[in-house]
């Protein structure tokens, strides 16, 4: 199975932040959408970075002396952005989200940002991948024991 497998079930739709916006918009957006990261584009809808509520709440506790509401998104961003591809293995996606600590995943296809997923999407299609193995193994086992 494949990460396009994930995106063909959750969409392809990124919720994006420019670098120059407010830490308080992106958390409007977070909020917003429900979701746990924020994709960072340029001018161009390049993907520049991300930022997600861990790195909010870091901030918070980095800048104690600041308000980090009236920030911008790209102070505190993380920069060394990992991205993967629709065709990479979600086996693979899996080990690098969580050798590299991390809980989203852009997905690039010819250069332009094609989706997003995040650790739990991977677990949900890793779960639905060996439960459909085991139907496949009690359907057999049962038909064996009526023959």
């Amino acid at each position: 199975m494949n990460v396009r497998t994930i995106l063909a079930t959750k969409g392809t739709h990124v919720v994006t932040v420019r670098p120059e916006q407010t830490i308080r918009e992106a958390v409007r957006l977070l909020v917003q959408h429900n979701i746990g990261a924020l994709v960072v584009v340029n001018e161009a809808g390049q993907p520049v970075g991300i930022i997600s509520e861990r790195d909010i709440v870091r901030a918070a506790a980095r800048y104690e002396d600041r308000d980090i509401c009236t920030m911008r998104v790209e102070e505190i961003m993380t920069k060394d952005l990992i991205t993967g591809t629709p065709q990479d293995d979600v086996h693979s996606v899996a080990h690098t989200m969580t050798e590299r600590r991390i809980r989203h995943l852009p997905i690039m296809e010819g250069g332009k940002l094609a989706g997003i997923v995040s650790i739990g999407d991977v677990l949900k299609a890793q779960r639905d991948l060996y439960q459909g193995e085991v139907d496949t193994l009690q359907t057999q086992i049962m038909a064996d024991k009526e023959e």
